[in-house]
């Protein structure tokens, strides 16, 4: 089972493809900037001592406070969202249904004992989902890309919209390959008439086991009715945030990364005052946090991020949206945020 949830490398035309890539060279693909995993080059142990060491406060000290929706039955002319902690979330507009990066199997690894999910975080399951018009997948690595929970909806699923090579452990795992249309950055996808998905960089990395960087990561823009939403995936802090915004405008929310950052791989995630200033520069009217809530994958406090995040985007005027997990938001909508993640102090 541990094999199985690792995947496959991609291989015979997927690879050829690959291979051609202009932005994959030497058997691996390449962020825009330099950008190494570790800048630091400290050692695996140093790291993992760190982590054993790191203070009480990573996880809630009581189940997170949550809600529930029926996602069957969502009716909402304007784009709405459900978040389910960390990175997964589902969009739902005009009856259309898009699951990004579900992960609901009760842990971020390929292993049960790291990377456990936070209590009253795993509210959802495979039978909560109506039929999901398209899945979107940014990168593959575990806190992402759940093959139990996939194996669960692969039947659910109409459509993948996923980086270049994901497509390999897709197809490894029961679902057909007409359904995958893999992108690398800048190419596009059209779902529909009210509907395109672009590829786009993000600065980060892959891999599921020992190989690094064999599938691609991106963020993605869909142009959605007229609406524009960024989907963030994992990147560090990038001048590409400035150039998106520059070319493609002002977007009306951006799911980006607050958490799992750390002094030793700061390329590769950001820090919360760097999620405002991404928000910033790509115009957008709402920032919502993402990849944060759910797992201890850093050693920082579970609430650090959403706490610095706020405190920097009411010091630059940057609006943020961040739900309880399971809440329903629908954009426009004049929400009222509650500072739920400061329970702790109340109790």
């Amino acid at each position: 089972m541990v094999f199985k949830r690792i995947g496959k490398d991609p291989s015979g035309e997927r690879q050829e493809k690959i291979s051609k890539a202009q932005n994959y060279n030497h058997g691996k693909f390449y962020n825009v900037e330099p950008t190494s995993v570790n800048p630091e080059n400290v050692s695996f142990f140093r790291i993992i001592k760190e982590f054993i060491s790191r203070p009480k406060t990573v996880t809630p000290s009581k189940e997170l406070p949550h809600k529930k929706v029926d996602l069957f039955k969502i009716k909402s002319d304007i784009p709405a969202v459900v978040w389910f902690g960390h990175s997964s979330y589902f969009l739902i507009h005009k009856g259309f249904k898009i699951l990004v990066d579900p992960v609901f199997s009760g842990n971020a690894s390929p292993v049960k004992f790291f990377g456990k999910s936070f209590k009253g975080t795993d509210i959802y399951s495979a039978q909560d989902f109506p039929e999901i018009d398209l899945l979107l997948l940014t990168h593959d690595h575990y806190d992402h890309l759940d093959y139990q929970f996939l194996k669960k909806i692969t039947t659910k699923v109409h459509r993948v919209v996923t980086s270049l090579g994901v497509g390999e452990h897709l197809e490894a795992w029961g679902f057909g390959k007409e359904k995958i249309h893999e992108l690398n950055w800048g190419e596009k996808q059209h779902l529909n008439d009210s509907l395109e998905v672009t590829a786009l960089p993000s600065r980060h990395f892959s891999g599921r086991g020992f190989k690094r960087f064999n599938t691609l990561w991106s963020s993605f823009l869909l142009q959605w009715d007229g609406y524009k939403i960024y989907v963030g995936g994992d990147s560090g802090y990038s001048s590409e945030f400035k150039r998106i915004g520059e070319e493609y405008g002002q977007v009306d929310i951006a799911f980006l990364e607050c958490g799992q950052y750390g002094k030793y791989w700061p390329q590769i995630h950001m820090t919360p005052e760097e999620t405002v200033q991404a928000a910033k520069d790509l115009k957008a009217k709402i920032l919502f946090p993402v990849h944060w809530g759910k797992f201890v994958l850093s050693v920082h406090p579970w609430n650090e991020p959403i706490r610095r995040l706020s405190a920097e985007a009411e010091k630059r005027g940057q609006r943020v949206v961040a739900p309880l997990i399971g809440e329903l938001y629908t954009i426009d909508d004049p929400y009222i945020q509650q500072d739920w993640w400061n329970f702790e102090e109340k109790a």
